[in-house]
């Protein structure tokens, strides 16, 4: 079952008196459980593709559905509940609050949903002990190296129960090691749980631990390859 479909997306900036086509007749399914990986040069539209499929820019032209929904005709306050509610991101800059703990940035999510207290912790901690950091549940951002942060950020995109994560080069400011960590993590959390992830990468090794590699080149799919295992 597609959890994410785009048809002839394009999107068309503005820049001053030369419009840049970021994205040009983007045909794309995402299939539930898959661990894909958008890649291409700079400037050849994933930011962007991810940016449309998480609702955080909307298409010049295209349709556009995400869990059956078609979210290109959401108005601005319905699509902000629909993000809240379905879409995970996981960002290159982690984006964390800095004055709440790992524990409460995990909450965050949740307590907009109105869950109750009791469920909040019981999930959050879940979810740090699940990304290896249940000695951290009470450390502040500053406190964490950039990897643990990074954990910290997709424990808080599993929270309210995604659909899928959306991963923007989520490890571009890690080394070898902590990137490393992230990944196994994340495939672990894929390959048990069955929890969908789309990545925009440069990385060679999400592309390489990826199930699926869309290539765009000048907002254009390029290629669409898919692997029968992935590399561990």
């Amino acid at each position: 079952m597609a959890v994410i479909k785009l048809d002839k997306v394009s999107k068309i900036y503005d820049a001053g008196k030369i419009p840049v086509q970021a994205l040009n007749q983007v045909n794309l399914e995402i299939e539930a459980g898959e661990f894909t990986a958008i890649v291409g040069p700079s400037g050849s539209g994933k930011t962007t593709l991810l940016n449309i499929i998480g609702g955080l820019d909307r298409p010049s032209s295209g349709d556009i559905e995400v869990g059956g929904v078609d979210v290109d005709q959401l108005s601005d306050n319905k699509l902000i509940d629909f993000r809240k509610d379905h879409i995970g991101f996981v960002f290159q800059s982690y984006n964390l609050i800095p004055v709440l703990t790992a524990l409460e940035n995990v909450e965050f999510v949740m307590l907009l949903q109105k869950r109750s207290r009791k469920e909040r912790l019981e999930r959050a901690k879940e979810l740090l002990q699940a990304v290896g950091l249940e000695d951290k549940l009470d450390k502040r951002p500053s406190e964490l190296s950039g990897g643990q942060q990074q954990r910290v950020a997709v424990a808080r995109a599993l929270a309210p129960k995604p659909s899928f994560i959306l991963a923007d080069e989520p490890t571009a400011n890690l080394d070898s090691t902590s990137a490393g960590n992230l990944l196994d993590i994340m495939a672990k959390l894929n390959a048990q749980e069955g929890i969908t992830f789309v990545f925009s990468t440069h990385d060679p090794r999400v592309i390489e631990r990826a199930r699926r590699v869309v290539t765009l080149v000048d907002g254009a799919i390029a290629s669409d390859v898919r692997k029968s295992e992935p590399v561990q």
